[in-house]
């Protein structure tokens, strides 16, 4: 598997994101500052609400736009094969379930997208399985938690 390309595609999935909040953003700053939503009365928050929500907008993009920055950094495509999980690593774990790809991430956990027909979670070093990964190499065993049983879970790195 080329992490060269999930990268891309992350970068394009989170471009996508950036959009849609910008264009959310846009409109959410239209709604406040419209004349149309000032208050009629000392009851009436439409204004106050727009404004709010103008707000999360803007931080949401300013997330993006950040995350986009963090996925362009050269460290996440340095090759760790054969060595532990960091950031920037794609690991499949295998259980008697299921195997499943996460790629360790500087931000954007929770993104996922499609590649040679599996799907690749993006996780961050900062979340519960993410802080299990760190520092595990190839051929380690530990016990995941799906749900309410435990798994013990195999890790492969990708090259």
């Amino acid at each position: 598997m080329d992490k060269k390309l999930i990268v891309q595609k992350i970068i394009a999935a989170l471009q996508e994101q950036l959009d849609a909040y910008t264009r959310a953003a846009h409109d959410a700053h239209a709604a406040a500052t419209d004349p149309g939503s000032k208050a009629e009365n000392k009851y009436d928050t439409r204004s106050l609400e727009a404004s709010y929500l103008a707000r999360g907008q803007a931080l949401r993009v300013a997330e993006a736009e950040q995350a986009l920055s963090d996925f362009s950094a050269p460290l996440l495509l340095s090759d760790q094969h054969g060595k532990s999980a960091v950031l920037g690593s794609l690991v499949m774990l295998e259980s008697q379930q299921e195997k499943t790809l996460y790629f360790i991430g500087p931000s954007a956990g929770g993104l996922e997208v499609e590649i040679e027909g599996y799907q690749v979670l993006v996780i961050t070093p900062s979340s519960p399985l993410g802080k299990q990964l760190l520092g595990k190499k190839q051929g380690d065993q530990f016990q995941l938690k799906t749900g309410a049983q435990l798994a013990t879970a195999l890790v492969c790195l990708v090259q």
